[in-house]
């Protein structure tokens, strides 16, 4: 099922601060973050071989139940950055994400995304426990488990 090898290294998403992603002093608008955390988050699962379109397909989702952004250094238009990301181990029903953002070499941002998984139909519930794929999942991610 999961075909290639991430592990606890965090996964890394190059990025660029684009015109869209700036307010009109060309510094990056605080909400342009959480589109760059959710798309590192995604871009990891594809990366082992679990594209989210397979969350949707078993009838889950993962929405976000808490957010925590820590603003060290200001990104402006047209800085190249690298953001580093990985799970943490399942914290009851949460699924912790990290998240770093780094510019040459030095973080400009923090974030943890705390994620619930919800099986979705007539009534949408959280789940306490993972179906076991995607608990096998997040053993590779967090490196609890090795890819096959």
């Amino acid at each position: 099922m999961v075909n290639e090898s991430v592990t606890a290294n965090p996964f890394r998403l190059a990025k660029r601060v684009l015109p869209q992603h700036t307010d009109h002093g060309g510094v990056m608008w605080h909400g342009g973050y959480v589109a760059w955390l959710e798309e590192a988050r995604i871009e990891a699962l594809s990366a082992i071989g679990f594209p989210y379109e397979r969350f949707v397909a078993l009838g889950l989702e993962m929405p976000v139940v808490r957010l925590e952004i820590r603003y060290r250094e200001a990104l402006r238009l047209g800085d190249e950055v690298l953001l580093e990301s990985w799970p943490q181990p399942r914290h009851g029903v949460r699924w912790p994400w990290t998240t770093r953002v780094v510019r040459a070499g030095v973080c400009a941002v923090e974030a943890r995304v705390d994620l619930a998984l919800v099986k979705v139909g007539r009534a949408r519930r959280v789940l306490r426990h993972p179906p076991e794929e995607v608990a096998e999942v997040f053993e590779v991610l967090t490196g609890r488990k090795a890819a096959d």
